[in-house]
């Protein structure tokens, strides 16, 4: 019989007064790696942070290897923010995308100048980060990022890897990689725990543990897994149909334009490192595109031009709303227009109030709180929690609730205001199915009776909406 090597028995743990895992009991054996999947909200990442000791839990976590008396635990969290030269991880957004404030960025190379030469030029070229090593931290791709957090694993030589959805922000190259990487690794007796999408399954995986409200519901073989059949979708489209149906009457109304962006010859370049070259690109009022392309490519950069965060814009031939940049216009004039998300943003999202505070900033344009809502406002943004399935989070510390349910505050955060220009990056990011199926469908149904443009950007077909019809290609 296959050896034990995981042994987590009677596993507990709370935040404050709520408890957020409750009785979780598994076995892993030599030679199984196992995914940890679940609605957002269920405790997914709560139990990484329990199995490696980073909060405090009831019941009991043991690995074993066979080979050693000790072993190495790592855990990769969903997401990480670097230090600066001055040793504080207090980058802003905008700080992306100015090259002064990128000089106070570590690069790649020296993020890794401890590591073994040899070692860590194989993990590079691996993870296609090669040819990156001299960008600054600050100015990776979500995906690049993420790439560079496993390389950093890799070179500690880990026992066991728990990965906290590791294939989040990765283009299809990316997570054909990732998957090959995984695979090696397991053939090389390096076990692992994917904290998970039901849609993101490597090869690798052979068992699955699936939490709902904190509680293990369901463990077993992958393969009895994808057999079984599961449509828990159940929220009433028409209750939130007719609420975002008065939402849409009673926005507020903005100046009328017929090109929302008109970009001519537009160069962007950090140093010696030129991220767009002679790009051109025409949008219409209503237009609604996909924004494609690999991890690197430039799809944030350009997207900052547009939302008013990267002061290279006012050197370009770039007209937003029918008017030229640099004209006189602020960058709240611009903003006041827009609804914005990425995980960029979500990296540097600081703010620690409630998550009805958090969705509310996005009438004002501001990534902190503190602004006084009007009574209409106060029912805007109430009505949007409750369309986007959020209401019982309401009163909720944003920075003490999961990852996904944060990310969909934010997707709310943007739609508050009914804007007209929508930029959503990667919107779907850490949502679950029943959430990703109910995104696509408010915006199709937003599509159909209101006049808006939409930029979104993803790596995954199934995340985008029918009302996109339009694609832009930054390959």
């Amino acid at each position: 019989m296959p050896e034990i090597i995981a042994d987590v028995q009677h596993l507990s743990a709370s935040y404050g007064s709520a408890q957020v895992l409750d009785d979780i009991s598994f076995q892993i054996l030599e030679g199984q790696n196992w995914a940890i999947i679940g609605p957002m909200g269920s405790g997914k990442t709560t139990l990484a942070k329990a199995l490696t000791g980073r909060l405090f839990r009831k019941g009991t976590a043991v690995f074993f290897k066979a080979s050693k008396s000790t072993h190495h635990v790592y855990w990769i969290e969903q997401q990480h923010r670097f230090k600066n030269r001055s040793n504080v991880n207090d980058f802003y957004l905008q700080q992306r995308f100015n090259s002064q404030d990128s000089a106070d960025a570590y690069t790649i190379l020296e993020e890794l100048a401890d590591e073994n030469p040899e070692e860590m030029a194989k993990w590079l070229e691996v993870f296609h980060l090669d040819s990156l090593v001299q960008k600054p931290l600050i100015q990776l791709s979500n995906g690049e990022n993420k790439r560079l957090q496993l390389v950093k694993a890799l070179l500690r030589h880990p026992d066991w890897l728990i990965l906290d959805n590791p294939f989040l922000g990765l283009d299809v190259s990316g997570r054909e990689i990732l998957n090959r990487c995984l695979n090696h690794l397991a053939s090389l007796g390096i076990h692992f725990i994917l904290i998970s999408s039901a849609m993101e399954l490597p090869d690798s995986i052979s068992h699955v543990m699936v939490l709902e409200g904190g509680k293990s519901v369901w463990k077993g073989y992958i393969s009895e897994y994808r057999n079984r059949q599961s449509n828990k979708f159940s929220r009433s489209q028409e209750d939130w149909k007719e609420k975002l149906k008065g939402l849409i009457a009673s926005k507020e109304s903005f100046p009328a334009f017929e090109w929302a962006i008109q970009m001519k010859n537009v160069q962007v370049k950090y140093g010696d490192k030129v991220i767009l070259s002679d790009f051109n690109w025409e949008v219409k009022h209503q237009d609604k595109y996909l924004i494609y392309g690999p991890n690197g490519a430039g799809k944030s950069t350009m997207l900052s031009l547009i939302s008013a965060d990267n002061p290279q814009a006012y050197a370009q031939n770039l007209v937003l709303f029918d008017r030229r940049r640099g004209t006189g216009e602020s960058i709240w004039d611009i903003k006041k227009r827009i609804g914005y998300v990425s995980p960029e943003l979500h990296v540097y999202f600081r703010a620690s109030g409630s998550v009805r505070e958090v969705v509310s900033s996005g009438l004002f344009d501001i990534m902190g709180l503190g602004k006084r809502m009007s009574v209409d406002q106060s029912g805007r943004v109430d009505s949007w929690l409750e369309i986007m399935g959020l209401s019982h989070l309401s009163e909720r510390n944003f920075q003490q609730i999961s990852t996904g349910e944060q990310r969909l505050v934010l997707l709310t955060r943007a739609l508050v205001k009914n804007p007209p220009l929508l930029i959503l990056d990667e919107p779907c990011q850490g949502l679950d199915e029943e959430q990703v199926r109910h995104v696509k469908n408010v915006l199709d149904y937003m599509a159909s009776h209101d006049a808006f443009t939409l930029l979104y950007v993803s790596h995954y077909e199934h995340d985008v909406p029918t009302c996109v019809t339009l694609r832009k290609s930054m390959i």
